[in-house]
């Protein structure tokens, strides 16, 4: 279990950081399967600030790691990040992601059942936060 209580997950042979992570492996392998997309990679790796050297200290390079790169049937690839809470880390290292790649586009992922019905429970970060004040809301 991670830090974050997501518990690992292995399925054909690859771990992945959460069940959630390998549910989402198994529906693009699925759509992958029905000829619905060309295609997918495992853990793209995004270099985000090279490394360097400030005052005689060596800095690694910053990186991004996704989750997925997937590649649909008119090839336009999009990067595909599963989250449950994103942290501090997560939300700075997208922003250097946008800044670094604006063609690229990267989308986080969550599943909720109850509101990504039509795509297999699958539905963007923001449109899921969205949903959730939309919901607190109608509660008043």
């Amino acid at each position: 279990m991670t830090k974050y209580g997501a518990k690992k997950a292995v399925v054909d042979g690859i771990r992945f950081d959460s069940k959630v992570e390998s549910l989402y492996y198994v529906y693009l392998k699925d759509l992958k399967a029905k000829g619905e997309l060309k295609g997918f990679k495992l853990q793209p790796v995004y270099e985000l600030q090279p490394k360097f050297e400030y005052q005689g200290l060596k800095r690694r390079a910053i990186n991004y790691k996704a989750d997925f790169l997937v590649v649909d049937n008119e090839d336009k690839e999009t990067v595909i990040d599963i989250k449950g809470m994103p942290t501090t880390e997560a939300k700075l290292k997208r922003k250097m992601f946008e800044y670094r790649y604006p063609d690229k586009d990267l989308k986080w992922i969550v599943r909720n059942l109850k509101r990504g019905v039509e795509t297999g429970g699958w539905i963007t970060y923001e449109d899921n936060e969205e949903g959730k004040k939309r919901s607190r809301k109608l509660k008043r």
